[in-house]
């Protein structure tokens, strides 16, 4: 069984046989994706990423981020909800990579998302939007070191751009809402709550 951290730590892409096909809704939208162990949530699509997709606003066009993306239901649901759009799916495990450039495939969207390890993303692209649902559970000090790392490369502007977040509220979504205004100084609110989840909409 898979540790709550497999996710985050590079892992080789699955052979057929690991891999199976799992019947998902993505955003109203019922799709065939595929899914293996050692990655996020490899039984289908979890609950925090199904509120961020339920209650997040359409994307707009131009260069988009899924953060953390394992199999890629967040980067899939971008590309779909704006198709003129550029959608970079990031994850630093190869297993993960794998699986979303064959679900984009699958699902009609492969030259929009580019499935990518965090150094691979050039460093001049700057993104209309961020959508994540990021692992709390890697620990404070990682997670802090990846938003620095993404956030202050939002290109200016509110909703429906802007970095939006799904965090679970026992799992410290207000205290990290008030880390981003004080140490990006970036705007970060809370958009909705829903099923236990808070959606955080930050700004630039």
């Amino acid at each position: 069984m898979a540790t709550v951290s497999d996710h985050y730590f590079t892992a080789e892409p699955a052979s057929d046989a690991e891999r199976r096909l799992v019947a998902v809704d993505l955003a109203g939208v019922s799709a065939q994706v595929e899914v293996a162990a050692g990655i996020f949530s490899p039984g289908g699509l979890d609950k925090g990423t199904r509120v961020l997709l339920d209650e997040v606003p359409a994307p707009p066009a131009g260069d988009l981020l899924d953060l953390g993306c394992g199999w890629g239901p967040i980067a899939l649901t971008m590309a779909r909800r704006a198709p003129g759009a550029t959608v970079w799916a990031v994850d630093v495990n190869l297993r993960a990579l794998d699986l979303v450039r064959r679900n984009a495939d699958r699902l009609g969207v492969a030259r929009q998302v580019h499935a990518v390890t965090p150094d691979e993303v050039p460093d001049d692209v700057t993104f209309a939007a961020l959508w994540s649902n990021p692992p709390i559970r890697v620990g404070k000090q990682a997670l802090h070191d990846m938003l620095r790392r993404w956030l202050p490369r939002l290109a200016p502007g509110g909703a429906p751009g802007g970095g939006w977040m799904v965090v679970q509220k026992n799992l410290g979504s207000d205290s990290l809402a008030r880390w981003i205004q004080a140490d990006l100084g970036l705007p970060t609110q809370r958009a909705t709550s829903s099923k236990g989840f808070r959606v955080l909409h930050t700004t630039r």
